[in-house]
C-alpha cells in the first residue's frame, strides 16, 4: 500500500471545504480529477472513507480517523520542507548562549521569543553562568555570544546596560531592627549569602567581609534564602523587583557605599564572522534592553 501526500492533502482538502467542487476549487483542480484521487485513496485503504448522507458525502468512523492523522502527516510534511529550506540557506542549527546571572532573565526571554519567531528551527542551549564561568564559556568555544561584565583580552563586546547593586535582607533581619545607619564592621557579624563562580578561578566581586557565609550556585536560591531571613546580600535591584515590592526584602541603611554598579556586555565568539544567526539574535538582546531602558 502506498498512498502519496497528494492524496491525503486532497482527503483533507475535500473535508475542510465541505465537499468535491469546493475542494477542487481549492486545490485547482477539476471536480471528477478529486472523486478520482478519492476513490483510488479508498481502494488502496481497502476502506470506505466516505459515505453517502443526502446529497452531501459525511466521513465514516474510519474516515475520521485518517483524516485527524491525515492533517498532522501534512503539518508535519510542512515543517519539514521549512526546515529543508531553513538548512538549505545557510543557517545554523544550533547558537550556544551563555549569560550573567545578574542579566534580567525578562529581557532574555523577550529576545529568545522574537528570535524563535523568525527562526523556530533554531535550537538554543542557554548557559547560566556567574562571574568566571560566562569568560570561560566564551574562550573554551562553548558559546558563540555571552552577556558578561568582563570583555576577556582578545574579545570585543558591546555595553549592553548598567545594573545596579543594593544591600538587602528580610524586615525581620536582625540588622534592620539597629535603629541606625549600618557600617561593614555591623554587616561581619551576620551572614552573608554569596552566589559562587560557576567557572574554575573562583572570582571574587564584591564586599565577602562577614565572617558567616553561605554559598549556592544560583542566584534564586539566595534570594529565596534572603526572604527567609538567613542572611543579607547585594543584589541586581532588578531581580528583586518582586520580593521588595511584597516587603519579603528590605535596603538595608547603609552609612556608605550603599550600592555597587556592573557593566553588562554583549560578547561574540567571533565578531567579524558570526553567523547571521548569531548575529540576529545579538541585535535582539539590544533591542529588547535598548526598550526597557527606554521605558
Amino acid at each position: 500500500m502506498q498512498i502519496t501526500l497528494e492524496q491525503w492533502q486532497t482527503l483533507v482538502a475535500v473535508v475542510d471545504s465541505g465537499g468535491y467542487a469546493k475542494a477542487a476549487e481549492a486545490l485547482g483542480k477539476s471536480q471528477s480529477a478529486v472523486s478520482y484521487a478519492i476513490q483510488r485513496l479508498e481502494e488502496r485503504l481497502g476502506i470506505a472513507v466516505f459515505r453517502i448522507e443526502g446529497r452531501k458525502a459525511a466521513l465514516t468512523e474510519a474516515g475520521e480517523a485518517l483524516y485527524r492523522q491525515a492533517q498532522s502527516l501534512l503539518e508535519s510534511a510542512r515543517l519539514t520542507e521549512e526546515l529543508a529550506h531553513h538548512y538549505s540557506s545557510g543557517s545554523e542549527a544550533l547558537i550556544r548562549l551563555a549569560i550573567d546571572l545578574i542579566f534580567p532573565e525578562h529581557l532574555t526571554l523577550c529576545a529568545l521569543a522574537r528570535y524563535a519567531e523568525i527562526s523556530p528551527f533554531v535550537r538554543i542551549e542557554l548557559l547560566e553562568t556567574a562571574l568566571s564561568g560566562t569568560d570561560e564559556a566564551l574562550i573554551r568555544g562553548d558559546a558563540e555570544m555571552v552577556i558578561s561584565s568582563r570583555i576577556p583580552p582578545g574579545f570585543v563586546g558591546d555595553f549592553l546596560m548598567r545594573i545596579r547593586f543594593i544591600p538587602v535582607a528580610h524586615p525581620d533581619h536582625p540588622l534592620h531592627h539597629l535603629g541606625r545607619t549600618l557600617t561593614h564592621d555591623d554587616l561581619r557579624h551576620h551572614r552573608q549569602l554569596v552566589v559562587r563562580d560557576s567557572g574554575s578561578r573562583s572570582l571574587n566581586e564584591g564586599w565577602l567581609g562577614a565572617d558567616q557565609r553561605w554559598t549556592v550556585s544560583h542566584m534564586s536560591t539566595s534570594i529565596l534564602c534572603a526572604c527567609s531571613g538567613l542572611g543579607f546580600s547585594w543584589y541586581p535591584e532588578l531581580k528583586i523587583a518582586k520580593e521588595l515590592e511584597k516587603g519579603l526584602l528590605k535596603p538595608l541603611p547603609m552609612e556608605s557605599s550603599s550600592e555597587r554598579f556592573a557593566d553588562l556586555y554583549l560578547i561574540k565568539r567571533d565578531a567579524h564572522l558570526s553567523s547571521p544567526g548569531v548575529k540576529h539574535l545579538a541585535e535582539l538582546f539590544q533591542s529588547a534592553v535598548r526598550e526597557f531602558i527606554k521605558d
